[in-house]
C-alpha cells in the first residue's frame, strides 16, 4: 500500500491569497465545532531548547477528518538575523488509522488564525459599533489582528505601537496602505490604548512586566491581551466584569500567558470565566450582556483553529492544482 503526503509550502499558501471572509469563516467554523463539543483539544506544551531566548509551542487537536499537531517556534531575537519570530509546521493525520495526510507551512496559518480568533472574539464581545482600536505589537499576528478587526468594524481610528520604531513605522504604513485609511503610529502604550473601544495587546516582552495601566480602560471596553509574557499588573483584573477564553483546558498549561501571574496569585480562577468563545459563537452561552460591561478575552491558540484553516487551504489548493505530493510509503 502506497501513502502520499500532501504538502503546502509558503509559496503555495501565498498563491492561494485567501480572502478575509475565507479566513474568518474557516476559523469560526472550528470555534463553533469546539463550542458544540465536536473537537478534541489537548493543552499546548512548551519546549525550551535552552540555546537562545525562545521556545517551541506544541499544539494538538482533532476536528472532523483530521488530527493535527502544530509545532511553532517563538524566538524573540530572530529579527536580528532577518528571520520572523515565529515559524511553524502543521502536521495532519488520519484520526482513524494514524496515517500521515499532510504537512503545511503554518507560519501564515498561525498569523491568520490568531487574527481571526481576535476578530471573532470581538464580533461577539465588543461594544456595539466600536470606533477606536488600540493595538500593541507589530509581529506577524498583529497585522491580521488589525486587518480582520477592521474588516468587521471599519474603525474610525486605528492606533498601533511597538517597542522598536523600525518595526512600528513600517507596520503602520503597511496597514494604512492595505486598509485604505490612516493608521496612527504612537510612541508609547498610553497614547495607543487609552480609552479605545477595543484594546489588543500582543507585545514581545522578555519577562512579565506591568506595562498596561488599568486606568486606560474605559467602562464597556473589550481588552484582548495575549502576549507570551504578561503585561498586566495584578490589580488589572479587578476592573474586569466578565472573562472569556478560547479553551479553559489551557488555562493552567505552561508557564506563559497574559493571565499567568493572576492565575498563580489566585486572582483569576476557572470560575472567573463566563464561557469559552466557541460556546458563545455556537450560541450555547451568552457573550456580552450589557453596554457598560468591561470584558477581557484571553486566547492562547487552538490546534483546531490551525487545523480548520489548514484544511481549508488544502481544499483550495487541490482545486487549483498546486498541492505537492510527497511519497511516504
Amino acid at each position: 500500500m502506497s501513502i502520499e503526503i500532501e504538502y503546502l509550502g509558503g509559496p503555495q499558501i501565498k498563491e492561494l491569497a485567501l480572502t478575509d471572509e475565507q479566513i474568518l469563516d474557516a476559523v469560526e467554523g472550528g470555534l463553533i465545532a469546539a463550542g458544540r463539543g465536536d473537537t478534541v483539544i489537548e493543552p499546548r506544551m512548551h519546549l525550551a531548547p535552552g540555546h537562545s531566548d525562545g521556545h517551541f509551542n506544541v499544539l494538538r487537536g482533532v476536528i472532523g477528518d483530521y488530527a493535527g499537531v502544530k509545532v511553532v517556534g517563538d524566538f524573540v531575537d530572530n529579527y536580528k538575523s532577518g528571520l520572523p519570530s515565529e515559524m511553524a509546521l502543521l502536521n495532519l493525520f488520519d484520526p482513524v488509522n494514524g496515517a500521515p495526510k499532510a504537512v503545511i507551512d503554518a507560519a501564515g496559518i498561525t498569523d491568520m488564525r490568531t487574527g481571526a480568533v481576535t476578530a471573532i472574539g470581538a464580533k461577539h464581545l465588543a461594544p456595539e459599533k466600536p470606533r477606536i482600536l488600540g493595538h500593541i505589537g507589530a509581529r506577524g499576528t498583529a497585522y491580521w489582528n488589525v486587518r480582520l478587526l477592521d474588516h468587521l468594524f471599519d474603525f474610525e481610528e486605528i492606533r498601533v505601537h511597538s517597542r522598536r520604531p523600525e518595526s512600528r513605522e513600517p507596520f503602520g504604513e503597511r496597514l494604512s496602505q492595505d486598509l485604505g485609511k490612516p493608521v496612527i503610529v504612537t510612541e508609547d502604550w498610553e497614547s495607543c490604548l487609552k480609552d479605545a473601544d477595543i484594546m489588543v495587546e500582543a507585545s514581545r516582552l522578555r519577562e512579565p512586566t506591568p506595562m498596561f495601566d488599568p486606568a486606560w480602560v474605559k467602562p464597556g471596553a473589550l481588552v484582548i491581551p495575549y502576549g507570551t509574557m504578561s503585561s498586566l499588573p495584578l490589580e488589572f483584573v479587578d476592573g474586569i466584569d466578565a472573562f472569556f477564553m478560547d479553551d479553559l483546558g489551557q488555562m493552567n498549561a505552561g508557564d506563559f500567558g497574559a493571565l499567568r501571574p493572576h492565575i498563580q496569585a489566585g486572582k483569576v480562577t476557572r470560575d472567573s470565566f463566563r464561557a469559552e468563545i466557541g460556546e458563545v459563537a455556537a450560541g450555547a452561552k451568552p457573550g456580552r450582556k450589557s453596554a457598560d460591561e468591561t470584558i477581557l478575552f484571553w486566547h492562547r491558540g487552538l490546534a483546531t483553529s490551525d487545523i480548520a484553516l489548514g484544511v481549508r487551504m488544502l481544499e483550495l489548493a487541490r482545486e487549483r492544482g498546486i498541492v505537492m505530493r510527497l511519497p511516504y510509503a
